[in-house]
């Protein structure tokens, strides 16, 4: 499917952030390429971007973007940029003569909405405009500039910035018909109006024009710096996945997500932090092979960083869209070697300042269990997430919660007491997970049965 992003504003109350809009880096990407980019991983594959304002420098980036990324991404010309939108619109009449979405390039969105939208079937000289219902109480809009909308089953009746009823707000987000084109070109012959809304009014009153309700859904229209620092916030807070453990989910990804703001910054990848996570394990099992207190706790603080570090990685890779499954699996395969470091070097510390074989019986159990535990964790985790929906978490014992025993058990002296709880809660923690498959793999069966 074909995309139109209306990229032609100046921008003005950003200007403080860059002189092009489109251009304004937002963790780590200009707004043009987290909108395209987003869009892209919806399966849209075609995009047609309005410029305007600073058009040179937003076509030669676009020139460059699409070489980089191999995107099939076709510019188009606005000269008369300073007037309303709808005349964006009207410049891509000759491209678009299919269904295609639109949207505009300073609006922030879950992918969601897009999946949802561009899944609707569309009648022909229709228009479906994805609309927000939670008027009451969505913070993240800003009520005297967001246009409206008043929707009565399933059909919009009107849309404006100052119309007094509606019941909804307009995300920005359309699935259209080329009779877009002609209802702006009546709207402005019939009310000498050159917005968006003019042709979709036109077609309300033709009843064309159906409400898609994505409530529920993050969207944010970032108009100004305030509302542009309460999306950094939001969309930071929206890292965390519904795999986190409690330690990472409370104490770790508070943290990693505020490095990340400044990582995303630079050309770092999350490969090199995956490594350099990696690094400071290994650096901190050799400290725990050292005897006395002040090794063993600077080895134990350094895993601690070590995790937090370690969230960095995919929470840049989400943010950029550089996230691949060698990533994913490079990462997993690091932690394992980490794991068994740490585990290592805690056994051989308190081995060697007892020399009894009874530790290092227990340093196995640890190890093994801390193994298995990671071993069991995929099928667990897809089973939790099929029952309980990708959004929502559980409680999950994992790699956060075993370094922040070791970091704990150092800092009172402890190590046997850290091995021996790892080793009791990773085995039991992989013995629950087994019978909790092994039931729903029966309850599958009988189902299948019946």
């Amino acid at each position: 499917m074909k995309c139109l992003i209306l990229a032609a504003g100046k921008g003005s109350r950003l200007a403080s952030r860059g002189d092009s809009k489109p251009l304004v880096s937002f963790l780590g990407l200009s707004l043009i390429e987290r909108t395209i980019l987003t869009a892209q991983s919806c399966g849209l594959t075609e995009f047609y971007v309005v410029t305007g304002y600073s058009g040179h420098n937003v076509r030669a980036f676009l020139d460059k973007f699409s070489q980089e990324k191999n995107l099939n991404i076709i510019s188009v010309i606005n000269d008369d940029w300073e007037k309303e939108n709808g005349l964006s619109v009207l410049k891509a009449k000759e491209l678009l003569d299919e269904t295609f979405i639109l949207m505009m390039v300073d609006h922030l969105f879950d992918r969601e909405i897009l999946l949802k939208l561009k899944d609707q079937q569309i009648q022909e000289n229709e228009v479906i405009l994805a609309v927000d219902s939670n008027v009451s109480s969505n913070s993240l809009v800003d009520i005297d500039d967001v246009t409206k909308v008043l929707v009565k089953d399933g059909r919009i009746l009107d849309i404006g910035k100052n119309i007094n009823e509606y019941n909804a707000f307009d995300t920005g987000f359309f699935l259209c018909s080329p009779s877009i084109f002609t209802a702006i070109e009546k709207s402005i012959t019939l009310d000498n109006d050159s917005t968006l809304s003019g042709g979709i009014r036109i077609l309300a009153n033709a009843n064309a024009v159906r409400a898609l309700d994505i409530s529920g859904n993050f969207w944010m229209d970032l108009d100004d710096i305030n509302a542009f620092r309460k999306a950094q916030k939001h969309i930071l807070r929206k890292l965390k996945k519904f795999s986190d453990g409690p330690v990472s989910q409370y104490l770790n990804r508070p943290i990693s997500t505020r490095i990340t703001r400044f990582l995303v910054k630079t050309k770092i990848t999350p490969n090199q932090i995956s490594f350099f996570s990696f690094l400071l394990c290994l650096i901190s099992s050799f400290l725990f092979l050292k005897s006395g207190y002040a090794t063993l706790l600077s080895g134990a603080v350094l895993a601690q960083i070590a995790s937090i570090i370690d969230g960095c990685d995919g929470e840049i890779a989400r943010l950029k869209y550089q996230s691949t499954a060698f990533g994913g699996w490079y990462d997993a395969v690091l932690d394992r070697y980490a794991d068994a470091f740490l585990l290592f070097g805690l056994t051989c510390h308190i081995y060697f300042l007892n020399d009894n074989f009874l530790y290092i019986i227990v340093g196995f159990f640890a190890l093994i269990g801390t193994f298995m535990n990671s071993y069991t964790a995929d099928k667990y985790d897809s089973l939790m997430k099929k029952r309980l929906g990708p959004k929502d978490h559980y409680f999950r014992i994992g790699r956060d919660i075993r370094i922040l025993i070791i970091f704990l058990g150092a800092l009172i002296n402890q190590i046997l007491l850290i091995l021996f709880i790892i080793g009791m809660l990773t085995n039991v923690e992989n013995i629950r997970r087994v019978l909790i498959l092994n039931k729903d793999e029966r309850n599958r069966m009988c189902k299948k049965e019946d």
